[in-house]
């Protein structure tokens, strides 16, 4: 018999109960945390006039952020955060701050401003046509 105390019945039951739940936390925070992705064709996202010059919109149903720049100018980047694949859905001001690890993007650059990603994020294609915003590839 070994000096070590045998685990009773019940910390061996909740051991077992809290192994999906931990599971299921390290999945999440694995790569490719997020099954979302970036879009593949273009992709309609409505009226240019609801991005203000200086300012970004965020699409998360698109995982897109577009900005404007003070001529008018606009970028497009992929919202799928550089560092686990999360999709971003956070837009305070002109930074993209990511849920999964507290990372945050440049929305008019892409470049990361507080990791622990340390690549920009993807950009896109992007046009204003007929009043409209259509990124993605193709755009």
């Amino acid at each position: 018999m070994s000096g070590r105390p045998s685990a009773s019945r019940r910390t061996v039951l909740r051991g077992a109960a809290l192994t999906p739940v931990a599971g299921l936390g390290l999945a999440a925070c694995g790569p490719g945390g997020g099954s979302a992705s970036a879009p593949t064709a273009p992709v309609d996202l409505g009226a240019e006039n609801e991005i203000p010059k200086g300012g970004a919109r965020l699409y998360r149903d698109h995982n897109v952020v577009v900005s404007r720049d003070a001529n008018g100018a606009l970028k497009a980047f992929s919202t799928i955060c550089t560092h686990a694949g999360c999709p971003i859905n956070k837009l305070q001001g002109t930074t993209l701050i990511c849920p999964c690890h507290g990372s945050e993007f440049d929305a008019t650059t892409g470049k990361v401003v507080q990791s622990p990603a340390t690549q920009p994020l993807s950009e896109l294609p992007v046009r204003a046509q007929g009043g409209k915003v259509v990124a993605g590839p193709g755009a």
